[in-house]
């Protein structure tokens, strides 16, 4: 028996550094890696996930911001049972071609696109607090089933608004070095941020990165507990809950850096925070660009908030109050989709907006926001089956991406498709099919 139990610890040490090579600095090592463990499952030495019909539309990678490389997190879907898994980077598509990749090693359908906050100044949504908690008359909206072949074209859109977005970067970190002061710590965005960032290879930098270096900073100078914990309380002045306390309190906490940051992002970015201008593209731009290359444009609702899932978001107001007049806006501006939360929302919120979507003819698109450890890559909430249709539309989604990659015109919403079958729910069939084909 012992020696049963040195060879499944062998395996076991052996299992864990491959994983960990999962988050290696070169591509081609973390999709090597992921090659060994799927051999390691066909070998049988490592047990086969059970495969669910779970999905999610909206993981966010290293190529944004996220403990996960695209191969990491398609491993991190394969191994939570997902049936597909959908990479959704801010302002960034570089990631997706070693997510495609990954996904096929692993044989998990995925899907491919691209978030960003679009300027809505120039629309009736002017001065809303749309579902931005940082700024009005910004909207946070996504690209859905962006087709293969036009991934260059979409790397090439962003490329500026990243730039812009570093000018910006940068002037917010003066403004957290000038709020920090009195601690003795100084951030370099050359040297502290960039460096944990994609940056290099085609990601991009988000506030988030400015606190996480914060993170470290703090972590480095203080320690792991209850020293951290009261510096924050008496230098920083942050109101620390009795969950982020505890979570804080640990020094075994093997997501410490990632709840901390999560604190910090509620705390501190609304008094560094500087407004975004050049580098959010006017929405007609964003719903250019979707529709010339046969994505689905998309209106992410975040809803009133009480309680914040990921501990980031503190509670607030966003689009509920005027909602019916928000989805007739984006009706009438081409949004071809609106992609909500189910774990994030509460069941009378979820009916209002799919309600609204059935009204105008909207696709309805599911996705957990993954970029924390604590984050499950299974939303259980969809598991009612009040949401059976999100199954349905992920498999259409995937069968949208894989019909306009071959061609452009056979996208589900391509003038061409939609003269042939006006009818969504009809196209959403024919597509789930397509999907399913490949799945």
């Amino acid at each position: 028996m012992s020696n049963e139990n040195e060879m499944s610890n062998e395996i076991n040490i052996e299992m864990n550094k491959v994983i960990d090579s999962l988050n290696h600095p070169d591509t081609s090592i973390r999709l090597d890696s992921l090659r060994q463990i799927m051999k390691m499952i066909t070998s049988g030495a490592l047990e086969k996930p059970i495969k669910t019909k779970d999905v999610n539309n909206h993981i966010h990678t290293s190529y944004s911001f996220s403990p996960y490389s695209p191969a990491k997190a398609v491993w991190m879907a394969y191994a939570a049972g997902l049936a597909t898994a959908g990479i959704m980077d801010h302002d960034s598509i570089s990631g997706t071609q070693e997510f495609i990749e990954a996904g096929e090693i692993a044989g998990l359908a995925t899907t491919i696109g691209v978030e960003c906050r679009a300027d809505f100044s120039n629309t009736p949504m002017n001065t809303r607090k749309m579902n931005n908690p940082d700024q009005n008359s910004i909207a946070y909206v996504t690209l859905h089933g962006i087709p293969h072949t036009q991934i260059n074209i979409v790397r090439e859109f962003f490329k500026p608004y990243s730039e812009y977005r570093n000018i910006r970067n940068r002037k917010m970190t003066e403004n957290m070095n000038r709020l920090i002061a009195s601690s003795g710590i100084v951030i370099d965005y050359e040297k502290d941020i960039v460096p944990i960032s994609n940056y290099k290879y085609g990601g991009s930098i988000t506030e988030r990165h400015l606190l996480f270096a914060l993170s470290l900073k703090l972590i480095d100078q203080l320690g792991k507990g209850e020293d951290l914990v009261n510096f924050l309380r008496n230098e920083f002045k942050l109101d620390i809950s009795g969950k982020m306390d505890s979570y804080l309190s640990d020094p075994l906490n093997p997501h410490y850096k990632y709840d901390l940051l999560g604190l910090l992002k509620s705390e501190l970015v609304s008094k560094i925070y500087i407004n975004a201008t050049d580098e959010c593209p006017d929405i007609t731009e964003i719903l250019r660009l979707s529709d010339s290359v046969g994505a689905i444009s998309a209106y992410a609702y975040l809803g009133d908030i009480e309680n914040s899932v990921t501990g980031d978001k503190r509670a607030q107001k966003f689009e509920d109050d005027y909602l019916d007049e928000l989805f007739a806006v984006l009706h009438n501006m081409g949004f071809r989709a609106v992609t909500y939360m189910p774990s994030r929302n509460t069941t009378s919120q979820l009916d209002r907006v799919r309600t609204l979507c059935d009204r105008y003819g909207f696709f309805q698109i599911s996705g957990e926001d993954i970029n924390s450890p604590r984050q499950s890559f299974i939303c259980t909430a969809l598991r009612s089956g009040n949401y059976s249709n999100l199954y349905d539309s992920t498999w259409a989604l995937v069968g949208h991406e894989l019909a306009a990659t071959g061609n452009l015109d056979a996208g589900m919403f391509s003038k061409k498709t939609i003269a042939k079958y006006p009818s969504l729910d009809h196209r959403i069939k024919i597509f789930r099919e397509i999907g399913l084909s490949m799945g």
